[in-house]
């Protein structure tokens, strides 16, 4: 039995009972007649509300269950006033009990200023919390061995030693409740749900028990017409039937039916209503999608220039799903031309072959570049967290380094493996991106010489404050080969420019010939850090140093610091940097870098 000072929460709700309400009704009478007889003007009154005390959360939880608080931006009479004034004590005591404060002391005073509003001052003491000092949280043996029901029981909160917080109890429990069932156990149920809080001990005990049931199975999977055979779409089910039932693998077949691009709409759902002996079918609703995609783009860098972007796609050109499509840029400093086509295959192992031409003239300050390129490649999007793209590249063409003409010919294998994760894609305040590739060209008839390239990039933010964000990057390449010079300037290392050392012309920086002409490094190590702050929804201001190098056999530093502009706008963040190199051998001066595009 429960003592005069212990509470039970989480277990039953109770209803008054109709004898219980009859006075209320009558006082409710009384008052709002009171109210029609009042002379208006009794009306005319403010209150202003003061808590001290308390702050976070638990200051808006006082102040959201503060009746008094409500009448703050409304007339209100005085003895109303005074009257919500006497309940405010234990309404305040009342909010912070969730937060694991049983016994706060509130001490108020009412003040009236001359010709002023009410003044209502409340100065809470929270006193000691309540610990939990027991815990028994489980579920039912068929569920307690799979590693996120477990997880989730290990993670259970509050712990023993703890603030009882009753929020974080609740999110805990929902936690369990979603795990079971993530898993299979739609039927799981609480048996047991208790929180017994004894006031005078200043203790808290949970006891928690799932039984959960029967673990779900999937059953058929039925797609809605579309314009491919029910085989080819049956290949993106990532599940065979009868295999235990998972939200994870549901929305895995969500995620897949949406990057594959066929499709406008795609809702995967289970149908829990007709699942039968624990089995679920789930059914797939698809609308076909725009056949044929055009694109345009108009874009400003002063890399390369302004410059203008036109394609097109072909997202299936017949039942099996294959893709093709064309692409062509035109810059100041850059032709490109190329085109694709793609074989997909979808399943378990989800995977995408890639066939690809193109012609690419790019000059820079320090190189020209003539190079027709083919590639077969093969992708798949889900390899243990990466993206994962292996192929063979080919090129062959003319270039010229610091005034070094050469052609050549190389035929070498690629590897690359991407990641990135953000909070939001058009304009994330935390996340990451992350490259690491290999090339290797190995002797042949195909090849004027042999290398191994290998480079990782990564790049970081993070907030900071409402209205702030931390950038940091880092790029780095090594390779060995046996004849640099065969290398076109694309697969050697630069630095300089808007995504690498401000403050330097694009590719600037790099190893330098006899006659001082730069012709890049076998090497490179550039970093930089960057702040930013938004002093409006869509303007900031940043501030930056980069520093790095592009060498063959010694560092040097190379550093270049600035000022820049950030504006969201609807095109894609416009990142606009006034800097100049503050350490360097290279020319000194203010350059002006400019770039639209995303973060990651």
């Amino acid at each position: 039995m429960l003592g005069d000072d212990a509470r039970r929460f989480d277990t039953m709700s109770h209803a008054p009972s109709s004898a219980g309400l009859r006075p209320h009704v009558f006082t409710i009478a009384f008052l709002a007649l009171g109210a029609l007889l009042r002379p208006e003007c009794s009306y005319a009154d403010r209150v202003q509300v003061r808590i001290e005390g308390l702050d976070g959360e638990m200051l808006e939880s006082a102040r959201g269950n503060l009746e008094l608080r409500q009448y703050e931006d409304r007339e209100v009479s005085g003895a109303q006033v005074r009257r919500l004034f006497a309940r405010a004590e234990e309404q305040i005591q009342a909010a912070l009990e969730p937060f694991g404060y049983y016994e706060a002391s509130v001490r108020g005073r009412l003040e009236r200023p001359e010709d002023s509003a009410y003044l209502a001052v409340f100065e809470v003491t929270p006193g000691e919390a309540v610990i939990v000092r027991e815990s028994r949280v489980g579920v039912s043996d068929a569920a307690a061995e799979l590693e996120t029901i477990e997880q989730a029981i290990t993670e259970f909160e509050p712990r023993v030693g703890e603030r009882l917080d009753h929020g974080a109890y609740e999110r805990s429990k929902q936690r369990i409740a979603t795990a079971l069932a993530n898993e299979g156990f739609l039927d799981a149920k609480p048996t047991r749900r208790r929180v017994e809080v004894v006031k005078s001990a200043r203790s808290a005990e949970i006891d928690l028990f799932y039984e959960a049931g029967e673990r779900h199975r999937f059953g058929r999977t039925t797609y809605s017409d579309s314009q491919f055979p029910h085989e080819f779409m049956q290949r993106f089910t990532p599940w065979k039937e009868g295999e235990y039932y998972s939200v994870d693998k549901l929305l895995e077949l969500q995620q897949a039916l949406v990057d594959a691009d066929y499709f406008s709409s795609v809702a995967v759902t289970p149908n829990l209503e007709q699942r039968d002996e624990q089995v679920v079918p789930v059914d797939v609703l698809l609308v076909r999608a725009k056949r044929t995609v055009y694109t345009a783009q108009v874009y400003v860098s002063t890399d390369s220039g302004p410059g203008a972007r036109v394609g097109f796609e072909r997202r299936w050109i017949n039942k099996r799903g294959h893709k093709a499509g064309a692409e062509v840029e035109y810059s100041s400093r850059l032709q490109d031309i190329s085109a694709f086509y793609r074989i997909p295959r979808p399943g378990p192992r989800s995977r995408t072959f890639n066939f690809g031409v193109g012609y690419r003239d790019e000059e820079t300050d320090t190189s020209r570049s003539r190079m027709a390129r083919a590639a077969a490649t093969e992708v798949t999007a889900r390899w243990k967290g990466f993206t994962r793209t292996l192929g063979l590249q080919y090129l062959n063409g003319d270039f010229e380094v610091a005034d070094e003409r050469r052609s050549t010919s190389l035929l070498y294998a690629d590897a690359l493996l991407t990641r990135r994760k953000a909070d939001d894609l058009y304009f994330p305040m935390s996340g990451y991106s992350l490259l690491y590739g290999l090339r290797f060209a190995p002797e042949s008839p195909f090849s004027d010489t042999t290398f191994v390239q290998a480079r990782a990039e990564g790049k970081w933010l993070r907030q900071i404050g409402r209205n702030g964000r931390f950038i940091a990057r880092l790029s780095l390449g090594a390779m060995a080969v046996d004849d640099f010079d065969s290398l076109p300037p694309e697969l050697r290392f630069f630095a300089g420019g808007d995504r690498s050392i401000r403050g330097f012309d694009y590719q600037e920086i790099g190893e330098t010939n006899a006659q001082g002409g730069v012709i890049g490094g076998e090497y490179l190590a550039v970093g930089g850090v960057e702040y930013e702050h938004y002093f409006l929804e869509n303007w900031g201001l940043a501030a930056f140093v980069d520093a790095g190098d592009a060498f063959k056999s010694s560092f040097e530093t190379n550093a270049g610091a600035g000022l820049g502009l950030r504006w969201k706008s609807p095109v894609g963040l416009l990142r606009l940097d006034v800097a100049r190199p503050v350490v360097t051998d290279f020319d000194s001066s203010w350059r002006i870098h400019l770039v639209i595009g995303p973060d990651l």
